[in-house]
C-alpha cells in the first residue's frame, strides 16, 4: 500500500539567526510541532545567519540530494587577526598591521581563489577524524593531519573595504569553508585575517529572500506551518 503524503512532507526555508546551531534550529522545530523526522540540508556555523534548508517527515529522504546543491554566501574578512578557528568565534592567534589595501586589488587576489581548489578542513570543524569531530579535538588542544578535500570556487567578489573590513560575495560547491579561505587570503596577503561575519543568501534553487525567521516559524499556529512547507513532488523537482 502506497503511503500517501501529508501537508508537514516536505521543506520549510528558515532564515536562520546568529547564536543557534543548525541542531538547534532542527530542535525547536520538532519539539514546537511534535514532528518525529526534521533534518537540516547544510550546516551553518553558530554565528553564521541565513538560509537552512530543514527538511520534514518524509522530506527528510531529499537530505542529501538538497545538501548537495551548490551555495552563495556574502560576509565580511577582517584583515590583520588571525584566530584558531579562522572566525571571529577563535582565539586571537595573531595581530599585523594590515598594509595599504584597495578593493581593486583585494578582487585581484580572490581571482585567485576561483576554480578548483583542493582545500583543507580546519580543526575547529565537524569533519571527523576516527568518529571524532575535530572542534572536539580542538578543544584538548590537539591538532591531526586532515585530508585535503577537492571543492570548486565558482565566483570571489569583493564589493566594498573599509579597512579593515572587506566584504564579499562568494559562489561555491557543498563542504565549501569560507572561514578558510578568509584565512589563506589574510595569509597571502602577509597580514592574516579571519571570517568576520557570514550569511548564506542562495542553496541550489532556493534564496533566503524566500525564507521566514526561526522567530516567526515557532510563533506559527499548525495550520499555517502547513501552509509554508514546499511538498515532497514539489522538491523532487528542485
Amino acid at each position: 500500500m502506497i503511503q500517501e503524503f501529508t501537508a508537514l512532507d516536505g521543506a520549510i526555508l528558515i532564515d536562520k539567526p546568529a547564536g543557534p546551531t543548525s541542531h538547534d534550529v532542527v530542535d525547536a522545530i520538532r519539539r514546537q510541532f511534535a514532528i518525529k523526522k526534521v533534518g537540516h540540508c547544510g550546516t551553518l556555523d553558530p554565528n553564521a545567519t541565513g538560509l537552512l534548508i530543514i527538511v520534514l517527515g518524509r522530506g527528510t529522504k531529499l537530505s542529501e540530494k538538497l545538501m548537495s546543491d551548490d551555495k552563495v554566501y556574502e560576509g565580511a574578512i577582517k584583515f590583520g587577526e588571525t584566530t584558531h578557528s579562522y572566525d571571529a568565534d577563535g582565539d586571537l592567534l595573531a595581530s599585523l598591521p594590515v598594509p595599504p589595501l584597495t578593493l581593486e586589488e583585494l578582487n585581484a587576489a580572490a581571482t585567485e581563489f576561483v576554480g578548483d581548489l583542493m582545500q583543507t578542513p580546519p580543526m575547529v570543524s565537524a569533519v571527523k577524524k576516527d568518529g571524532v569531530p575535530l572542534y572536539k579535538l580542538a578543544r584538548k588542544g590537539i591538532e591531526v593531519p586532515r585530508e585535503p578535500r577537492l571543492v570548486h570556487i565558482y565566483n570571489f567578489r569583493f564589493s566594498a573595504y573599509q579597512e579593515p573590513l572587506a566584504y564579499f560575495r562568494i559562489a561555491c560547491t557543498k563542504g565549501t569553508y569560507v572561514r578558510s579561505i578568509a584565512h589563506d587570503l589574510g595569509q597571502k596577503l602577509g597580514c592574516g585575517g579571519h571570517l568576520a561575519t557570514l550569511r548564506r543568501v542562495i542553496s541550489g534553487k532556493f534564496d533566503v529572500a524566500n525564507a521566514i525567521s526561526l522567530a516567526e516559524v515557532l510563533k506559527l499556529a499548525p495550520r499555517e506551518l502547513e501552509k509554508r512547507v514546499m511538498p515532497f513532488l514539489r522538491l523532487m523537482g528542485a
